[in-house]
C-alpha cells in the first residue's frame, strides 16, 4: 500500500482506491459516518436524496438544471461516471477539478485513521466535503445502490425521491419488490418530505413510510402530470405550474421523473423559490449523456445505459416510438450480476443484429456468455439475424458502422462501460 502523501494526482488516487477496501461493494453506514463525523461535515441548505431503480440520474440532472436557472449554487454527486471520474462532483454545473478532488481525498485518508472504506464510501465522503465547503444553496445526492445502508445515507435528507421500485441487485436488496421497497425506502426521514413516483409502489414502501412518520408524496395522489404534444402541466398539494416545455431528455418516463423533480420543488418552495420561467428553461436545458441519447447523424445512434429488465422495457418502447428502421444492430454488454436474460427478453424483437462485447471490469459478462443466452433465446444466426463477438465496445461500434445503413440504427446498452466505450471511440474519431 502506498504512502498517501506520495500520491499526487487523481489517477494515482484512484487507482490506489479500487484496491484499498476488500470489498469492491461494502453496504452499512456505521464506518463511513464515523469518517464523517471525523471530517466535521455539515451542510447548512437543504439536501435532496435521489434513489430508485431507474431514472435516478434523469432526476438529479433536472433538478441541477432548474436550480441553476433559479442562480443557486448547487453541489450535485452522482455514479457512476461515464467517461471522467470527476462527472461524479459538480458546482454549478461544473465538474470539480483534479487538484480539489485529491486535496478531498487526503483530507479523507487523515480522518479515516484506521477505518476501512470502500471506493464509492470514499470517493462520497470527499465529494460531500468539497461541497460542504463550498456553502452550496441546495445539495444533490445520487444513492448508490439501494438506500438503508448506502453511504448516501449517513445524510438526513431534508427531500427523500424514489423514482421506482424494481428488481436489480438481488443479491445485496433482496429478489422481490417489496423486500427491494424497503431498502429504497431507508432513505425517508420521519417528519420530512418522502416523494415516490413509482405509479404503483409496494405496500413495503408505503408502510415503512407511514411507519416512521415521514410525509410521503404520492404519484397520483399528491402529485400528477397531464398534456399534450406541445406542452405539459404539473399539478401538486398547492402548486400549479402550467404550460411547461418537455424535458430535452428524450423517453416516454421522463415527465414522471419530471413530475418527481417538481414535487420536490414545490416541498422546498420556501427555502429556495423558483419562478415559472427558471421551471420552463431548467427543463429545456438539461443535459445527461446516455440516457436514450440519440446522436446526430445517419444511421442514427441511440445511447441507453439500461442494464435491468425494468429500464430495457423502457427502452423497447421508446424505440418503438422511434419509428421504422429496416435494420436495427445493438451493442450489447453487460455486467455478469444482471438478469441478462431479461434485458434480452424485453428487446429481442427489436434488434436483428447483436454485436456482443466483452467489458473491462472482471465482474462482467463475456461476449461469449451473452451469445449462449441469446441462443437459449432462440436468437441465432440466419438471413436476417445475426450474432458476433467483439472484445470491446469500441470494435463492436466501429463493425456496427461498417455494415448499418444510414435509414438502419445502432442501439447501444446493457451497462454505462458499454456506453463510455463508444463515446470514447467518437471522441478519438470526431
Amino acid at each position: 500500500m502506498p504512502n498517501f502523501t506520495s500520491l499526487s494526482t487523481l489517477s494515482e488516487w484512484l487507482r490506489y482506491l479500487e484496491t484499498a477496501h476488500p470489498n469492491a461493494i461494502d453496504l452499512g453506514l456505521k464506518r463511513v459516518d464515523t469518517v464523517k463525523k471525523c471530517l466535521g461535515i455539515k451542510f447548512g441548505c437543504p439536501i435532496i436524496t435521489v434513489g430508485g431503480t431507474n431514472g435516478k440520474g434523469s432526476t438529479c440532472a433536472m433538478l441541477e438544471s432548474i436550480l441553476l436557472q433559479g442562480g443557486y449554487k448547487v453541489g450535485l454527486f452522482t455514479s457512476p461516471h461515464l467517461i471522467q471520474f470527476n462527472e461524479r462532483a459538480r458546482i454549478n454545473g461544473l465538474s470539480v477539478a483534479d487538484t480539489d478532488l485529491v486535496r478531498a481525498f487526503q483530507t479523507v485518508e487523515q480522518a479515516r485513521e484506521t477505518i476501512s472504506l470502500s471506493y464509492f464510501e470514499f470517493t462520497m465522503l470527499a465529494i460531500a466535503k468539497i461541497f460542504a465547503d463550498a456553502e452550496c444553496d441546495a445539495v444533490i445526492l445520487e444513492v448508490g445502490l439501494g438506500g438503508r445502508l448506502d453511504a448516501v445515507n449517513i445524510f438526513d435528507a431534508d427531500v427523500a425521491i424514489v423514482t421506482s421500485v424494481d428488481i436489480d441487485h438481488v443479491e445485496y436488496l433482496g429478489n422481490t419488490r417489496e423486500a427491494i421497497g424497503v431498502e429504497k425506502a431507508g432513505i425517508f426521514r420521519t417528519g420530512r418530505t418522502a416523494i415516490c413516483s413509482d405509479p404503483a409502489p409496494p405496500l413495503s414502501l408505503l408502510e415503512h413510510a407511514n411507519k416512521i412518520g415521514a410525509d410521503l408524496w404520492l404519484f397520483g395522489r399528491d402529485f400528477n402530470y397531464s398534456g399534450d404534444k406541445q406542452q405539459w402541466n404539473y399539478a401538486g398539494r398547492q402548486q400549479r405550474r402550467h404550460s411547461l416545455a418537455y424535458p430535452s431528455l428524450r423517453g416516454a418516463n421522463q415527465l414522471l421523473n419530471a413530475s418527481a423533480v417538481l414535487a420536490a420543488l414545490e416541498a422546498l418552495r420556501d427555502r429556495l423559490p423558483l419562478g415559472a420561467q427558471e421551471i420552463r428553461s431548467g427543463l429545456v436545458m438539461v443535459d445527461l449523456p446516455g440516457r436514450f441519447q440519440v446522436l446526430p447523424g445517419r444511421p442514427i445512434v441511440v445511447l441507453d445505459v439500461a442494464h435491468n429488465p425494468h429500464a430495457a422495457a423502457t427502452l423497447q418502447q421508446n424505440l418503438d416510438n422511434m419509428g421504422f428502421h429496416p435494420y436495427t444492430y445493438a451493442i450489447f454488454g453487460a455486467m455478469q450480476d444482471k438478469d441478462i436474460a431479461g434485458i434480452i427478453s424485453q428487446l429481442k424483437n427489436q434488434i436483428d443484429h447483436w454485436c456482443l462485447t466483452d467489458l473491462s471490469l472482471p465482474r462482467a459478462a463475456t461476449a461469449e456468455h451473452i451469445q449462449a443466452i441469446l441462443v437459449g433465446q432462440n436468437i441465432v444466426n440466419d438471413k436476417e439475424h445475426s450474432v458476433q463477438c467483439f472484445k470491446s465496445p469500441a470494435d463492436a461500434y466501429a463493425y456496427a458502422l461498417l455494415s448499418a445503413g444510414e435509414n438502419d440504427r445502432i442501439v447501444v446498452f446493457g451497462s454505462f462501460l458499454t456506453v463510455a466505450g463508444v463515446l470514447e471511440y467518437k471522441n478519438q474519431h470526431s
